[in-house]
């Protein structure tokens, strides 16, 4: 379905539609946002991988049970 959608004629003319929309003083500071938000996004990550395999192996700790607060039906009624 999705064959030969990326040919390199298709990504230069979005790479010139990219260019035209922010201009070629703007491009490069985008690039670099995002080129940093992916590299915190995979050191975060890594970062959760060990946290999350001791999880898993850890046996399941006793449920604490939540407790709600019950109000007064009527309004005005003394707490």
């Amino acid at each position: 379905m999705f064959e030969g959608l990326f040919q390199p004629m298709h990504l230069m003319i979005i790479a010139g539609i990219a260019l035209l929309i922010f201009g070629p003083k703007k491009l490069p500071e985008l690039g670099k946002g995002m080129g940093e938000g992916i590299r915190g996004f995979k050191a975060a990550m890594q970062d959760t991988a060990p946290i999350a395999a001791a999880a898993q192996s850890k046996e399941p700790e006793a449920k604490v049970g939540i407790t709600t607060a019950s109000y007064p039906s009527e309004p005005g009624a003394p707490r």
